[in-house]
């Protein structure tokens, strides 16, 4: 009996000098992947923010992945703001509050782009604004981009990051499926390459429209792509779906992406598809 009072009182000390340790040790430093739910030091994150373990590629901002995707970028729109069609209640201070996160006008970075001696036009969705959600600023954005590439004859990159259609804009956000879909068909038209990269996580219209619309479909590790939520499909079918049902690499087995790309291989990636390209045109 002594023995056993001895381990308890042990183990509460144990416990109690892992509490105060704990209270001393800064948040971040220790980080855990929501996908293969390991821990690991912040500093392992690298360049390329992606787990040490998986490969799966955290959420990051569409500023930070310009800083290592290109050599060169030139920003265009970055001047228009939406009026927020529906007068919806506390909508102008999340698009603020969103606007001085990302420092983007909207959910979306656009501009030509340059990899060495390729040039291309370039968008990024951004999940921290809105969940990347699609606005009417984002659609236009995303419109203007594909027709100024066809009417300079480029190439058009896309990255897609997004909850879906934003609800702050109710029917006008819906839109903007057709009316991106038009200009992805007029660019598709003149026979110019549109490469799209799904990155964590691509949903909703976005997945409905140009997000599966390119002639080359490309995505990250671990990425979360697909049209409804899980929850949405469960309560839909009456049916429990698998946890890795709307993986990239799920996706990928049945035929809707081309190649899963590490983070870190992207760059290169891209400047061979576009160099193949040209060369086919020669």
């Amino acid at each position: 009996m002594q023995l056993f009072n001895e381990l308890k009182n042990l183990s509460a000390k144990h416990i109690k000098v892992n509490k105060q340790a704990s209270q001393k040790v800064p948040s971040g430093i220790w980080i855990a992947c929501p996908k293969c739910h390991q821990s690991f030091y912040h500093k392992d994150l690298g360049q390329y923010k992606v787990c040490p373990n998986c490969q799966y590629g955290f959420r990051i901002t569409a500023r930070q992945r310009l800083n290592w995707l290109v050599d060169s970028f030139e920003e265009i729109d970055a001047d228009l703001l939406t009026d927020d069609p529906l007068q919806f209640p506390d909508y102008q201070k999340k698009l603020i509050k969103s606007q001085q996160l990302t420092k983007l006008n909207d959910s979306v970075l656009t501009g030509f782009a340059q990899i060495q001696s390729e040039k291309f036009a370039l968008g990024i969705m951004d999940p921290f604004f809105i969940m990347g959600s699609m606005g009417t600023i984002t659609g236009e954005k995303l419109t203007r981009l594909f027709e100024k590439a066809t009417q300079k004859q480029l190439p058009v990159v896309l990255f897609t990051a997004s909850g879906g259609a934003r609800m702050q804009e109710g029917i006008f956000s819906l839109m903007q499926m057709a009316k991106v879909s038009a200009a992805v068909k007029q660019h598709s038209d003149a026979g110019l390459l549109y490469v799209v990269i799904l990155t964590d996580p691509t949903t909703g219209g976005v997945t409905a429209s140009f997000a599966m619309q390119a002639d080359i479909t490309l995505a990250e590790p671990r990425s979360l792509i697909g049209f409804a939520g899980k929850r949405v499909i469960e309560q839909t079918t009456g049916q429990k779906i698998p946890s890795d049902l709307q993986d990239a690499e799920t996706v990928l087995k049945h035929g809707f992406i081309d190649q899963i790309v590490l983070r870190s291989e992207l760059k290169n990636k891209l400047k061979w598809l576009l160099e193949f390209h040209q060369r086919r045109d020669s």
